[in-house]
């Protein structure tokens, strides 16, 4: 028999019960120990339904199929890390056997008091409760076990209950051997299924469970059971120590009382913020909001000295560029819905700054901004010198407001303009471009004066000079103007199958990839911009991305190639083989062609081509009328 173990790995053998994570006023005590410390993740795990935070319509849903005796014989629980879903399989399982004599003799949700086996069950120690960590136990011989016992009824307990752990981890083999007891297993037995991976479940597994995706715990949710913890430890934390303790769990309650472990011996008793941010390396808030304003305001030099001063306190700068983007989209929330701004996960300096920047700074520039930070976190973590990588991403973010936007460029090209500054594309005695060596004011996008009819030299952003400045007035020379260049429009190719992906592949020429696509993949869903396939067995493993590739490549729009676990349609060339035998049958089957048959003893049909009016031509030649099938057999021929 396996033994439970929690979901840290740790097999919980002893000890007295261990209180929940209550969703109400107050945290229970833990009950007295043998001595041994156990983390706070362990020390305050739920033990009833009532206990999981952040996870209501589960519980609802649970509880209706109790009260009304609809029991599923397996449930899915998927979710990430740390939301519980290991605890919840406990609970499901004391709820199953569930027996109060006297009081309770049947399945139920409201666990009020301890019961018969509830004990046993939340220590790990329940002969009927079994777990299996399919991450060790991957093979078709695991499974067999647990098909061998399952025939044989429960030793106490109500029902005997099946509780595997990352289930996605088991081997196809395995998952075939379990099909025909979790679709009809015996009455006595409940499986119980746990997964970070729900995707890498077969389909035919999840079509026999009921599914339960179990949800990050809101940040308000979070802070308020560290609150409950901490006020049951003795531990005095500040509310700004919670955020960022919540922020950095992400939804995860293991994690967040994790860091809280590791906060409490950091600050022996007392915790603040700023032990918080030493102890995980981050960047004060209210300095990241100034380095923000720096760089919108396109004041470089005050935002590379503002970064390295961070790091010299032990900021990390991957880290800072994280909260910048994490503030960058907390910006571009409020402006796009200000209500964002009253979450309780938003500190007041935040809500405060934030709606000032949100006022001034266009969506466009925050999306640029955004792009550019989630590249750069990329690049400073993948750096040999960090901080060097991220001194150049701030600049690249400074300097960002200087790159035209291609819409507008566009339409200043149309209308005569000189998107670049200067003289108009039509004439004129405009002054001339300046020379811009600083960054424009991303924050509120600013239009510095490209020309300036008075005297004296006019400035860029940066407070340099033009052109014509530095030349002594002199006027720069003028250039006959030149039309600007019609651009060339791209072709627009409406793909909407794979009939369409090949004609386009022999268009382009690439004969080739052509017969892939015919024969090597099936199509799963094609939407515009995204198709899913399933390829063949002898594809090669690379296809997706190559067609994805090919397809940007021949279209110049973005595509994404999936491949799906899912059961595609037959293949183009299985298609078009059914379609002519469909064609030899119904030739066979004619009269006339039966009757010459008759009279040529062993002749055959060996083919058979279709005639097109010229009602048909017209037709197929109608953008409206689409027949892939027909269009693929009578348009090939040339190019095979």
């Amino acid at each position: 028999m396996v033994r439970l173990m929690d979901e840290t790995g740790f097999s919980e053998n002893g000890g007295g019960q261990t209180p929940g994570l209550m969703a109400g006023q107050g945290a229970a005590k833990p009950a007295a120990d043998d001595g041994a410390y156990r983390v706070l993740a362990r020390k305050y795990r739920p033990k009833t339904f009532e206990d999981l935070v952040g996870q209501e319509p589960m519980v609802q849903t649970l509880e209706n199929a109790f009260e009304t005796g609809r029991i599923a014989q397996a449930w899915m629980l998927t979710g990430v890390r740390g939301v519980g879903k290991t605890t919840t399989a406990r609970i499901l399982a004391r709820g199953l056997n569930y027996e109060v004599p006297g009081v309770a003799d049947r399945p139920t949700v409201k666990l009020t008091q301890e019961g018969t086996h509830c004990k046993a069950i939340m220590e790990g120690r329940h002969v009927d409760v079994i777990e299996m960590d399919a991450a060790s136990h991957t093979g078709i011989n695991d499974i067999r076990e647990i098909i061998d016992a399952a025939r044989y009824r429960p030793a106490t307990a109500r029902y005997k209950v099946y509780i595997i752990d990352e289930v996605h981890m088991l081997s196809n083999a395995a998952f075939n051997g379990l099909l025909k007891t979790l679709e009809e297993p015996p009455e006595h037995v409940k499986f119980i299924f746990a997964t970070t991976e729900i995707r890498k479940v077969p389909i035919t597994v999840l079509s026999r469970c009921q599914r339960f995706d179990l949800r990050r715990i809101d940040q308000s949710k979070l802070i308020g059971l560290l609150r409950r913890i901490s006020d049951a430890e003795g531990i005095q934390i500040s509310d700004e120590a919670l955020m960022l303790i919540a922020r950095a769990g992400e939804g995860s309650a293991r994690d967040s009382l994790s860091l809280l472990d590791q906060a409490m011996a950091h600050g022996a008793g007392a915790i603040e913020a700023e032990d918080l941010r030493q102890m995980l390396g981050l960047a004060d808030r209210a300095r990241v909001i100034d380095l923000f304003g720096h760089i919108m305001a396109g004041r470089i030099e005050d935002a590379l000295g503002e970064l390295q001063a961070q790091y010299e306190v032990g900021a990390d700068p991957a880290i800072v560029l994280t909260d910048l983007a994490d503030f960058t989209h907390l910006v571009t929330r409020m402006k796009v819905a200000p209500k964002s701004a009253d979450e309780a996960s938003v500190t007041e300096a935040e809500r405060a700054r934030g709606r000032e920047f949100a006022e001034q700074i266009s969506v466009r520039l925050l999306s640029r901004a955004w792009q550019i930070l989630l590249k750069g976190v990329q690049e400073v973590q993948a750096a040999s010198k960090p901080l060097a990588a991220a001194d150049m991403v701030l600049v690249r973010l400074a300097y960002a407001a200087d790159l035209p936007d291609p819409g507008d460029l566009m339409a200043q090209i149309k209308n005569g303009q000189n998107p670049f500054g200067g003289a108009g594309l039509s004439g004129g005695g405009a002054a001339p471009s300046g020379g811009g060596g600083g960054p424009s004011a991303m924050a509120v996008g600013m239009n510095y004066a490209s020309g300036n009819s008075g005297s004296g030299p006019t400035m860029q952003a940066s407070g340099r000079p033009q052109l014509s400045a530095i030349q002594g007035g002199r006027p720069a020379p003028q250039t006959a103007p030149q039309a600007a260049p019609e651009p060339q429009a791209q072709p627009a190719y409406n793909l909407k199958n794979l009939y369409d992906c090949a004609a386009l592949a022999s268009e382009k020429g690439d004969i080739p990839f052509k017969v892939k696509i015919q024969r090597l993949m099936r199509l799963v869903k094609f939407e515009p911009g995204k198709i899913e396939i399933q390829p063949t067995d002898d594809a090669p493993a690379d296809i997706a991305g190559e067609f994805g590739r090919k397809l940007t490549e021949w279209t110049g729009q973005r595509w994404f190639v999936v491949v799906s676990r899912n059961q595609g349609r037959p293949t183009i060339h299985e298609e078009q083989e059914a379609n002519q035998q469909q064609l030899l049958s119904d030739a066979k089957s004619h009269p006339t062609v039966a009757a010459l048959l008759a009279q040529f003893p062993g002749a055959r049909v060996v083919d058979v081509k279709v005639q097109v009016t010229e009602e048909d031509a017209a037709a197929l030649a109608d953008p409206m009328v689409s027949d892939p099938l027909l269009s693929e057999a009578l348009g090939d021929d040339e190019d095979d």
